[in-house]
């Protein structure tokens, strides 16, 4: 496989490229004001953002899922709403509802919180299939229809959910369908020691910093617009679908990467590249986004589940033997 290297002319950071990224490190900076130690899982949050999906954190308590998701919502300004999600959560509870008004004798509808810029979904797997479908069904369509009409949510939309993977007394677990409407799945994991330490003692000495909004919706949505025209060589295209095809082909696995996953690992290598301020995606962009963009979309066969095999486990095998494309020529061809 070969890429032509491109004309010296073509290696110019682009302007846009350029303000992504000053968009990009701005947010992470202050995300990292309240989670210490934790840049590249910050970096995906943020490139999941920009590629205009959706992040579902999953990890145990106190790892900082909810603190993560609230300095997102609060870096990029516009609106942040909190749902709390529990077994008697009612799925009006988050779009709305119509309610008669009988002087004019209409129906008005009453927005629900889910009509935001980010919306934290806190322990998603505690409501009822029901529940979670309603909120699921926004973030598919970006829009809410009741009683026939429909209402757009605001742009950016962005939907961060959480939920712990070892209390699964009086939980739903999403089923794959559901899961596949996530962009990406992260976990945080404790800090190092040394992080910890820096942690604690920070907060011994000083108040824990409040944070500005360092960006704004409409800045976000030009930067996902310079997302979408993020060069892709056919080389890199080949790369995912081998990637995606070598799940579909692994023993392990009673499911592999669909074509959607395909195209999802292309709009986070997308943001990626953005971040990185480049106007090309290079195979350390799909690298480094694979794994939270692939894994909870792979279901792992229920022998290969018994001797312990993950599917994280299955995707790293998969990225080793696929051959990475080389010379990269700066993504261009």
């Amino acid at each position: 496989m070969t890429m032509h290297p491109a004309p010296m002319s073509d290696f110019r950071m682009p302007e846009d490229a350029a303000a992504a990224r000053a968009v990009a490190d701005a947010v992470t900076a202050n995300v990292e004001q309240v989670l210490r130690g934790k840049t590249e899982a910050v970096r995906l949050a943020l490139s999941c953002l920009l590629a205009g999906g959706h992040l579902l954190i999953e990890d145990l308590p106190g790892t900082g899922k909810t603190s993560l998701a609230k300095a997102l919502a609060t870096s990029i300004g516009g609106i942040s709403q909190r749902i709390q999600f529990t077994p008697d959560l009612l799925p009006t509870d988050i779009t709305g509802v119509s309610v008669w008004d009988p002087e004019r004798r209409v129906f008005d509808f009453r927005p629900g919180p889910v009509f935001a810029n980010v919306v934290v979904a806190d322990e998603i797997n505690r409501a009822s299939p029901k529940t979670q479908s309603a909120l699921l069904e926004v973030m598919e369509e970006d829009q809410v229809t009741i009683d026939g009409q429909a209402h757009r949510v605001p742009s950016p939309f962005l939907v961060v959910a959480t939920q712990n993977p070892i209390d699964l007394e009086g939980t739903y677990r999403l089923p794959e369908a559901q899961l596949d409407r996530f962009l990406m799945r992260i976990s945080l994991g404790h800090p190092d020691l040394a992080v910890e330490e820096e942690i604690l003692t920070g907060r011994a000495s000083a108040a824990v910093p409040v944070l500005r909004a360092v960006t704004s919706p409409e800045q976000i949505d030009r930067v996902r617009r310079t997302v979408a025209t993020i060069h892709t060589a056919p080389e890199i295209a080949r790369y995912i679908a081998t990637i995606a095809d070598g799940t579909r082909r692994h023993d392990a696995l009673r499911l592999g990467v669909s074509t959607r996953g395909s195209l999802a690992l292309l709009r986070a290598a997308q943001a990626h590249a953005v971040c990185a301020g480049r106007h090309y995606v290079v195979p350390d962009d799909v690298k480094a986004t694979a794994a939270a963009v692939l894994t909870h979309r792979l279901v792992v066969a229920a022998q290969a589940e018994v001797r312990g095999v993950t599917a994280a486990a299955v995707l790293a095998e998969v990225l080793e033997t696929v051959r990475v494309p080389t010379p990269v020529a700066a993504g261009r061809t």
